[in-house]
């Protein structure tokens, strides 16, 4: 088995609050150490009802401050929604503050809606996805050694090792990972239709740099893992639901499971939730170490990150628990 990481969107259940999905995430980040896992990645979001990491950085200082050995990150940061320098600042800092533990990936989308991306930002013309490339090249800049030319300096920031990483759903940021010779993550756990494909264009273009010499990849993979089957499919449908409303346009609180929610959707809603999900895997712990096993054969993945939207913190412990004892036999 490959070596597991953390996912962690800091949802907001219904019936809860953002303070609770944050002390829920503090609890599953102390677990997730113990437990083994490599990584806990915060996502960037913002404007959604039922995820509590929209300032991600903060959040990241609060599970680097709750733990000691775990590395922790942003799965990602949208570049877009911020200044190179003003995020060079801020992971500088937390490198500062947790040396060696600090990760950084960057995304191209917003994270949003287009209103509320223009709301992020004070000139959208100026700081558009296009200038991608242009902002990830100018961050890194801003992490390497001191440079008497450099008129502006990241401090905290300058001549940090805060490793850099490029996130995709598409073949965009395997073009732009392979280009910089950084690590890969792809978001195969809700949008794995290219993911084969990018992963080919990443492999067979990557240029070696001096952060990494070979390709990288770590791929988003969900897991609902319980006692039964017939357990984790239960717990499988508050992930459904949630990713159903999206689609309909009503982001909303994580919902509790619901027996029997496939049999009350429409054919074309079956499919889109088969097709959207399909870096899936449900069931007790043997079910889960099967799929789990045939999907980094399918891959050839380096490093594989686990999501688990469970409206339960129990059962959402015990789904990571289980995981990770999988991976250590």
């Amino acid at each position: 088995m490959v070596p597991l990481s953390v996912l962690d969107l800091s949802p907001i259940l219904e019936g809860g609050d953002a303070a609770q999905a944050l002390r829920n995430t503090l609890d599953l980040a102390g677990h997730a150490e113990t437990w083994g896992y490599q990584r806990y990645w915060l996502a960037e979001h913002h404007n959604m009802p039922g995820i509590a990491s929209a300032a991600t950085s903060i959040v990241i200082a609060h599970v680097a401050g709750g733990t000691s050995t775990i590395r922790v990150g942003a799965g990602g940061i949208m570049l877009p929604n911020h200044s190179p320098l003003a995020i060079a600042e801020q992971f500088g800092t937390l490198e500062s503050l947790y040396p060696g533990r600090i990760d950084l990936a960057l995304g191209r989308a917003p994270g949003s809606d287009p209103l509320t991306a223009r709301a992020l930002r004070r000139n959208p013309a100026a700081d558009a996805a296009d200038a991608f490339p242009h902002d990830v090249v100018e961050l890194m800049e801003y992490f390497t050694g001191a440079d008497a030319e450099r008129l502006v300096q990241a401090v905290p920031g300058t001549g940090l090792n805060v490793p850099i990483w490029i996130l995709g759903s598409s073949l965009f940021g395997a073009q732009l990972a392979a280009a910089l010779g950084l690590p890969f993550a792809f978001a195969s756990h809700f949008a794995p239709a290219l993911m084969m494909q990018a992963l080919a264009v990443y492999r067979g273009q990557f240029q070696p740099s001096d952060r990494l010499d070979r390709p990288h990849v770590m791929l988003g993979f969900n897991v609902m893992a319980a006692a039964s089957d017939e357990e984790a499919r239960l717990l499988f449908t508050s992930l459904q639901q949630a990713f159903l409303n999206l689609r309909r346009g009503r982001p909303g609180r994580l919902p509790p499971p619901v027996e029997g929610f496939e049999n009350r959707l429409a054919l074309s809603e079956r499919k889109m939730l088969e097709q959207a999900l399909e870096s899936s895997a449900v069931g007790s712990a043997e079910t889960v170490r099967r799929e789990l096993e045939a999907f980094i054969a399918r891959t050839d993945a380096d490093e594989l990150i686990v999501t688990s939207q469970i409206y339960d913190h129990a059962a959402r412990l015990r789904s990571y628990e289980l995981t990770a004892a999988i991976d250590q036999t």
